[in-house]
C-alpha cells in the first residue's frame, strides 16, 4: 500500500511538470505568435485582409498539426509521446531562433516583392510558419496521451493542460505586449521564447529519463485498464454533434475578440499596448476558464445543460457590456476621462480605458474557457482513442476560430458594422439555445428547456434593445443632438466625421483618433504642399494616409502634377469623404474627390511601394501618432530605405518627425535631410536640397499656391508660421543614438522607450 501511495504521489507530482512545461510552451507560443504576424505582416501588409490571411495560415498549421498527431498518438507509448512532446518544443525553439534569418530576411525581403496576389501571400505566409504551427497544434495530443491513465481523469487533466497553456499565452501576451518587445526588440523575445521552449523539453525530458519505470508502470495500468473496460456511453449527443457545438463555440470566442479589439480600440486608440491587454486578458480569462471547468466537470454526469448555458451567459455579457459602454459614453465623467478629441495614451485616460477593456474582455472569455472542458468530458468515453478525440475536438475549435475570423473580420463587420455583427453572434447563441430547449423538451428535461427559453428571451430582448451602428458609434463619440455625424465602418476600420454647425472645426475621426479636421488644418496643408512645391517637375506623387483630405489636397497645390496616388489602410476613410462631397458639393473635399489627377487606394502604404517597381517624384506620409498601434512599419529605417528607392534620382520624401528618435532614424538613411522647424517636416533626397526661408516663403505665397489654398479656406500666410525659426540642414545622427527598426519599433512602445522632442540645434 505504501508503495502505491508513494507511485500516486510521483505521478501527480509529475503531472504537476507536465503543467508546468506547457504553460512554458504557452508563453513561448505567444511571443513567437506576435513576433511572427509582425514579421510576415511586414511582407502581406497590415491592411485587414491580408492580416486575416496571416492569421488563417497560422490557424491552418495548427489545425494540421493536432490533427497530425491524433491519426498517430493512440498508437504511440507514454513515453514516445513524451519524447513526441519534448521534440515538438525543441522543434519550435530552434525555429524561433532561425526566424530572423527565414521569415524577415528571405520572407520579406526576397520572397515579398515576388507574390503579386493575396492568395500567393496565403501560401507563402503558411508555408513560412508551418512547421512550427504544426508542432505547435501536436503538444496536446502528445502531451495528453503522456499524463492520462484513466478516463475519469480525462477531461480534468485535459483542461488542466489547455487551461495552464493557455494562461502561459496569456501571460505572454501582457508581458510581451508590455514589456518584453518594448525593452527587446522582436528578434531578442524570440530569443526569450525560445529558452521558455527548451527549459519545457528539459522538463519532459527529464521526466522521460527520471520517470522510466514510473511511465511504464502508468502505462501497463492503462493497458489494463482499456482491456477489462468498455467505452463509457455517450450523455445524449454523439460525438459529431459535440464537434460542431465545439466549433460553433470556437466561431464565437473569435468573433467576439475581433469585436472587442474594435470597440475596446477605439476606445484605448488603438496602441501596442491596448491589443496586449485585450489579448492578454481573453487568453488569461479563458485559461482560468479551462481551469474552472476541469475541477467542475468531476461533478456533472451530463456536460449538456452548463455546456449551453456558459456559451449563452457569455454571450450576453458580451452584448450587455458593450451596450454598457454606449450608455456610459454620455456622462460627463466619461466624457471628462475619455474625452473623444484627446490622445488617450497616458496617465489616467490609459488606465481607464485598460480598465473597460478588462471588464468587456474578462468575463465572458472566462465564462467560454469553461466549455473546453465541459466538451471534453462529453466526448472522451474510449481510452483507447484519447488522442485522437482531443484531436479532433481540438481541430473543431481551430475551424471554428478561423471561420469565425474570417466570417467576422472579412464579411460581417463589412456589411453589418460592429453593431450588426454583434447582434448576429448574439441570434447564433439564440439557437443553440433553442436547439437545446428543444431536445430538453424531447427529453423531459422541463427545467432544462425553461431556463434555456428563459435565456433565449433575454438575450432576444437585448440584441432588439441594442442600438444601430451609426447610433452605437455616434455616442462613443461623443456626438451631441446637434451634431450631424458621416459614419463608415467595414472589415479595414472605422470613419466618423463629426459635423459642427456653430462654425468650429469638424473633427475627424479614424479608429478612435481625432486624425484631421474640417476646415483643413493648415499643418496638413502645409506637410502635403512642401513637396509638390519644392520640386521642380513633380509629376507623380504618392501619398500614404489620407485623413480629412487636408495633406491629399495639398500634394495637389503644383499644376505639374500629373497624377497623384492616395493610399489609405481604413477604407471608410474614403466612404465618409465621399459622403461629405454629396452634402457640400462646393467644398475643398469635393474637388479633391472629382479631380481627375487622384487616385484612391484602400491598402497598406508599405506594400503599395516595395510589391511595385514605380517610381515618384514626390512620395509623402501624412501625420501619424509615434503611439498608435504598427506606426512602427512608417517610421523604421527599413521603410525609409524603400521609399528612398521608389524615388526617381530628383525625389523628395516628406515626412513629420514628431520625435528625436524619427529625425535620427529619417536623417541615418536619406543622404541628403533638412528640418524644417518648428512644425518638425523632415525633406529627404539623394540630391543636395536648396533650402531657405525666404524660397519656402516665397512659393508658399505665390498667386498658384494662394488661389489653389484659397478654396479651401486656409490662408498661406499663416504657414510661414511653421518654419519661421530654421531651414536646418543635414541633421547629424548624434552619437549612440537608438533608432526605429522593423524589428525594434522603440517609439511605438513608447512607455518602455521615452520619446524625445523632435529638435535640432541651429548648425548641426
Amino acid at each position: 500500500m505504501p508503495q502505491t501511495v508513494s507511485a500516486d504521489k510521483s505521478r501527480a507530482f509529475a503531472f504537476l511538470c507536465l503543467c508546468v512545461a506547457f504553460f512554458l510552451s504557452g508563453f513561448a507560443a505567444l511571443i513567437d505568435q506576435i513576433v511572427w504576424q509582425r514579421m510576415l505582416g511586414l511582407f502581406a501588409g497590415s491592411d485587414s485582409v491580408t492580416a486575416a490571411l496571416v492569421v488563417g495560415a497560422f490557424l491552418l498549421g495548427l489545425g494540421v498539426g493536432s490533427l497530425a498527431a491524433g491519426l498517430v498518438t493512440d498508437r504511440l507509448s507514454m513515453r514516445a509521446a513524451l519524447i513526441g512532446f519534448v521534440l515538438c518544443e525543441i522543434g519550435i525553439g530552434l525555429f524561433a531562433l532561425l526566424s530572423r534569418a527565414f521569415l524577415y530576411d528571405f520572407v520579406v525581403q526576397v520572397i515579398g516583392p515576388l507574390v503579386p496576389n493575396r492568395w500567393g501571400i496565403f501560401a507563402v505566409c503558411f508555408g513560412g510558419i508551418l512547421i512550427p504551427t504544426v508542432l505547435m497544434g501536436a503538444s496536446l495530443p502528445l502531451l495528453a496521451k503522456a499524463a492520462i491513465t484513466s478516463l475519469a481523469d480525462a477531461a480534468p487533466r485535459i483542461g488542466w493542460l489547455y487551461g495552464l497553456n493557455t494562461l502561459g499565452a496569456g501571460l505572454g501576451a501582457l508581458l510581451g505586449g508590455w514589456w518584453l518587445i518594448g525593452t527587446l526588440g522582436y528578434e531578442n523575445s524570440l530569443r526569450v521564447a525560445a529558452a521558455f521552449n527548451i527549459a519545457a523539453a528539459l522538463i519532459g525530458l527529464i521526466l522521460w529519463r527520471g520517470e522510466a519505470s514510473l511511465t511504464q508502470q502508468a502505462a501497463d495500468e492503462v493497458a489494463k485498464e482499456a482491456a477489462r473496460s468498455t467505452p463509457r456511453a455517450t450523455t445524449g449527443f454523439n460525438f459529431v454533434t459535440w464537434a460542431v457545438l465545439v466549433f460553433v463555440s470556437g466561431f464565437a470566442i473569435v468573433a467576439l475578440e475581433i469585436l472587442w479589439v474594435r470597440v475596446a480600440g477605439v476606445i484605448a486608440q488603438y496602441t501596442a499596448y491596448s491589443f496586449a491587454t485585450i489579448l492578454g486578458s481573453f487568453l488569461l480569462a479563458d485559461g482560468l476558464g479551462m481551469v474552472i471547468g476541469a475541477q467542475w466537470v468531476r461533478r456533472l454526469r451530463d456536460t449538456r445543460a452548463a455546456f449551453f448555458a456558459v456559451q449563452a451567459l457569455a454571450t450576453l455579457y458580451a452584448l450587455a457590456s458593450i451596450y454598457g459602454v454606449y450608455w456610459l459614453a454620455g456622462a460627463d465623467w466619461w466624457e471628462a476621462l475619455l474625452a473623444a478629441e484627446t490622445t488617450r495614451h497616458y496617465g489616467q485616460p490609459l488606465a481607464a480605458a485598460l480598465f473597460v477593456t478588462v471588464l468587456l474582455v474578462a468575463p465572458p472569455s472566462l465564462l467560454l474557457g469553461i466549455s473546453f472542458p465541459l466538451a471534453q468530458q462529453a466526448v472522451q468515453t474510449d481510452l483507447s482513442q484519447l488522442g485522437w478525440r482531443v484531436a479532433a475536438v481540438q481541430v473543431a475549435n481551430i475551424l471554428g476560430n478561423a471561420a469565425g475570423s474570417l466570417a467576422t473580420g472579412l464579411a460581417a463587420l463589412h456589411w453589418l458594422g460592429t453593431a450588426g455583427t454583434l447582434k448576429l453572434i448574439a441570434l447564433l447563441a439564440v439557437a443553440l439555445l433553442l436547439f437545446w430547449c428543444l431536445t430538453a423538451w424531447r427529453e423531459r428535461q422541463p427545467e432544462a428547456w425553461r431556463g434555456a427559453g428563459a435565456l433565449a428571451a433575454v438575450l432576444t430582448a437585448v440584441v432588439v434593445l441594442f442600438p444601430a451602428n451609426a447610433t452605437f458609434w455616434a455616442r462613443l463619440h461623443q456626438a451631441a443632438e446637434e451634431h450631424e455625424i458621416l459614419v463608415a465602418e467595414d472589415r479595414s476600420g472605422l470613419a466618423l466625421f463629426r459635423l459642427s454647425d456653430d462654425g468650429a472645426a469638424s473633427p475627424f475621426f479614424i479608429q478612435g483618433f481625432t486624425q484631421s479636421k474640417w476646415p483643413f488644418m493648415v499643418e496638413h496643408a502645409f506637410l502635403g504642399a512642401v513637396g509638390p512645391l519644392l520640386h521642380p517637375d513633380p509629376k507623380d506623387v504618392l501619398v500614404i494616409g489620407s485623413g480629412s483630405g487636408g495633406t491629399p489636397f495639398a500634394a495637389g497645390v503644383n499644376p505639374a502634377t500629373q497624377h497623384v496616388r492616395v493610399v489609405e489602410l481604413v477604407g471608410p476613410v474614403f466612404q465618409v469623404l465621399r459622403d461629405f462631397a454629396a452634402r457640400e458639393p462646393d467644398s475643398a473635399i469635393a474637388s479633391l474627390l472629382k479631380d481627375p489627377r487622384y487616385e484612391f487606394v484602400v491598402g497598406d502604404g508599405r506594400r503599395a511601394i516595395f510589391a511595385t517597381e514605380k517610381r515618384y517624384d514626390v512620395i509623402q506620409a501624412d501625420a501619424i501618432l509615434p503611439e498608435s498601434s504598427h506606426s512602427g512599419l512608417l517610421y523604421s529605417r527599413e521603410f525609409m530605405a524603400l521609399v528612398l528607392d521608389a524615388l526617381d534620382d530628383d525625389g523628395i520624401y516628406v515626412q513629420w518627425g514628431p520625435t528625436a528618435r524619427s529625425v535620427a532614424t529619417f536623417a541615418a538613411v536619406f543622404p541628403h535631410v533638412a528640418m524644417l522647424q518648428p512644425f518638425p517636416v523632415l525633406i529627404g533626397s539623394r540630391l543636395p536640397l536648396t533650402l531657405d526661408h525666404e524660397r519656402l516663403k516665397a512659393v508658399f505665397s505665390s498667386d498658384v499656391a494662394r488661389r489653389y489654398f484659397a478654396a479651401a479656406g486656409i490662408d498661406t500666410a499663416t504657414a510661414e508660421r511653421l518654419f519661421h525659426e530654421a531651414v536646418l540642414h543635414g541633421p547629424a545622427v548624434p552619437a549612440g543614438a537608438t533608432l526605429n527598426a522593423d524589428l525594434f519599433p522603440r517609439d511605438e512602445y513608447y512607455i518602455n522607450n521615452r520619446l524625445g522632442a523632435a529638435t535640432v540645434k541651429r548648425g548641426s
